[in-house]
Parts: C-alpha cells; structure tokens; sequence
C-alpha cells in the first residue's frame, strides 16, 4: 500500500511553505523561523511535522480534508516555540504532539 497522491501533495506542500518561511499566515508572519535555529534546533521542525501528520484527516477515497487546520497547527507550535508569550489556542493535546516511530522493516528496504 502506498500513500494517496493527496497526503503526497499535502507533505509536499507544508514542506515548501515551511523552508520557504512561509507557513502559517498570517500566524507565522513577522516570524523568521527558518534561520540558523532550524539547523541548530531541530527538533522544534520535527515537531511541527508530527503536529502537521498527526491532524491529518481523509475521506474515504484518501483526500486530505483539513490541510489548512494542519497547517495552523504546526503553526500556533512554531509560533509559541519563538514567542513565549503566544498561547496556542486551543491548547494542543498530547496525541497531536506524539512521534512515532519508523517500522523496524523499512529499514531493511
């Protein structure tokens, strides 16, 4: 099995928009988050990605139906990263901050 055209195209899109530093408008605006902070502070990428992964939803026939709200998402995180003072509303929730794993078997490949 292999992902849709549609969670290609969205992971395609929010990986742009976030190395061309322009994700998350107008949330984001103002932000210069992909300085030397995304080299030297990565994880904060590694979670915006997880946030922007673990909000994806799809319909039945595998098309992505909630990209903008991912987006803001990883946003609101990226957003509060840099800015204390930001609160992320609503607050995120442990399961759209999890990472998981890569399988053991794709590395064999």
């Amino acid at each position: 099995m292999k992902v849709s055209m549609y969670i290609s195209g969205a992971v395609r899109q929010f990986s742009y928009w976030f190395a061309h530093g322009t994700l998350g408008y107008p949330i984001l605006e103002g932000i210069d988050y992909t300085d030397s902070t995304m080299k030297e502070e990565s994880s904060f990428v590694e979670q915006a990605f997880a946030i922007f992964m673990n909000n994806l939803e799809l319909d039945k026939d595998g098309s992505v139906i909630n990209y903008k709200y991912c987006e803001q998402r990883a946003a609101q995180y990226i957003r509060s990263y840099f800015e204390v003072s930001y609160t992320v509303q609503p607050p995120l929730e442990s399961w759209e901050t999890e990472l998981y794993p890569v399988s053991k078997e794709s590395y064999a490949k």
